[in-house]
């Protein structure tokens, strides 16, 4: 079997674009992939119009050597682009090998370890604020056991001041937990908004207990920057949403600066990086708490991912984003949430279709992350 076309869509699905990618082969099968660097989609195809020069024609089921070659074909390897577009090559060739051997993409990562993959929704309330505890109630009383916030947010016109924004989080946070008492998982992802100072005053003004995880408070660039944040707190951190390599995970995994590793199948090379990630995890005793921001194909990859691992603690879902329905004209197949979680699918490849038609429609549209302010005029993280 051999590879005859790489084809990518840019497509804008509700409220910005997801970037989907198409592997088909000679033989009839196909399989897709979705990329996770969202808001620069089209530097991502770029890349992956790159790789597909040399791909056509090659075997698909050589998917570990295709990931070599295309990490190691270019001088100026890695990075958050290429590794995007190697993430949805390598997804999709999971889901045609699959789809080949009419297996479920979790039969060529080991097999299944578990039949159903929990997971976790963001309680959105108020972008966070008072109104948290009643949602968070909401997601209790419907089983859910492990509940993520969001920190207090910017206004409207887009300033956000970190200090402002520690100080209200706090206040709510030990209210959260108080309405709920000390059975739920609570954590929160501050976005890599704050400096060391700012998250350590963060934790330091909640009791013991409040937190079961601190999500991305600070810009993971310096692994010595979270090390002295370690130093002043005891809450368990969730780093590594946006690394792009097992390389970029390496301080964080052997200096102990994680406890659960927020690994992305989109952006850290796909399937075949995130199982390395994963079996390093486990010989250090961290759990996966994959991140999971984007459409079906995403999803479906990290279930399957989810089911093969054995060091899993939560998968992030998104029952909490109301209106953000993928619609069943462009993915006519997707899994979909089974009470708190996902059941694994028995079907072959990943169990998702994809409407090209429909994605042509759509085309793409120009999205942008906000550009948060502070008040002063200096740009801040989103």
């Amino acid at each position: 079997m051999k590879i005859t076309d790489i084809k990518v869509y840019p497509t804008f699905v509700n409220f910005r674009n997801q970037l989907i990618v198409k592997v088909e082969s000679d033989e009839g099968y196909y399989g897709l992939g979705e990329s996770g660097v969202s808001g620069r989609e089209w530097a991502v195809k770029g890349a992956v119009d790159h790789y597909r020069e040399f791909l056509i024609g090659k075997d698909p089921f050589r998917i570990g050597a295709l990931w070599q070659e295309m990490y190691r074909s270019q001088y100026f390897e890695g990075g958050r682009v290429l590794t995007g577009a190697i993430s949805a090559i390598d997804i999709a060739l999971h889901d045609l090998v699959a789809r080949k051997l009419d297996v479920p993409v979790y039969q060529l990562l080991g097999g299944k370890r578990r039949d159903h993959v929990p997971g976790f929704p963001t309680v959105f309330s108020d972008l966070s604020g008072p109104e948290c505890s009643d949602g968070a109630k909401a997601f209790i009383d419907d089983d859910w056991s492990v509940l993520r916030f969001v920190p207090a947010f910017h206004d409207a016109s887009g300033i956000y001041e970190p200090r402002e924004s520690v100080a209200t989080t706090a206040e709510w946070s030990v209210k959260v937990r108080e309405a709920l008492g000390g059975g739920p998982t609570l954590g929160i992802d501050f976005h890599h908004r704050l400096s060391v100072a700012e998250a350590a005053s963060f934790c330091q003004r909640l009791p013991e207990g409040t937190l079961d995880f601190l999500e991305e408070p600070i810009r993971a660039e310096s692994p010595d920057a979270y090390a002295s944040l370690r130093t002043m707190t005891n809450v368990p951190f969730a780093i590594g949403e946006e690394f792009s390599s097992k390389w970029a995970f390496l301080p964080y995994i052997e200096r102990g600066l994680t406890n659960f590793a927020r690994v992305d199948v989109c952006n850290v090379g796909g399937l075949t990086e995130a199982m390395k990630v994963a079996g390093w995890c486990e010989a250090h005793y961290i759990d996966m708490m994959p991140h999971n921001p984007l459409g079906p194909i995403s999803t479906a990859a990290h279930v399957h991912f989810s089911a093969a691992v054995p060091n899993f603690a939560g998968l992030e879902v998104r029952a909490s984003e109301k209106g953000f329905e993928f619609g069943s004209d462009l993915f006519p197949s997707q899994l979909s949430l089974d009470g708190p979680g996902y059941a694994v699918p028995e079907g072959p490849g990943l169990g998702v279709e994809f409407n090209e038609e429909v994605a042509q429609e759509l085309g793409y549209k120009n999205w942008e992350a906000p550009h948060l302010r502070r008040r002063d005029g200096a740009f801040t993280n989103w």
